[in-house]
């Protein structure tokens, strides 16, 4: 059996970008002078409510954090579905 999505953005994934930020005492506008990313996209990935995110994307957040995306990026586990 398969558990269904979340109706409001229709995937599991979850970014747990705000947390990352909050450790690292930084900003999204601050975060978005070292990517080159909008602070306007950054919050949607912050907020979950992006439905892709581009390689190119993810490699600037991860330098920028020093992280990985598996630090940044999970699927929702069963008990949160």
């Amino acid at each position: 059996m398969t558990a269904e999505p979340d109706d409001s953005t229709g995937h599991e994934v979850r970014c747990h970008l705000g947390a990352l930020l909050e450790a690292r005492g930084m900003t999204l506008v601050e975060l978005a002078q070292r990517t080159g990313v909008t602070v306007a996209n950054l919050s949607v990935l912050k907020n979950d409510r992006a439905r892709a995110v581009r390689f190119s994307t993810l490699t600037a957040i991860c330098h920028a954090l020093d992280c990985q995306p598996g630090d940044l990026l999970t699927v929702a586990a069963p008990s949160e579905r």
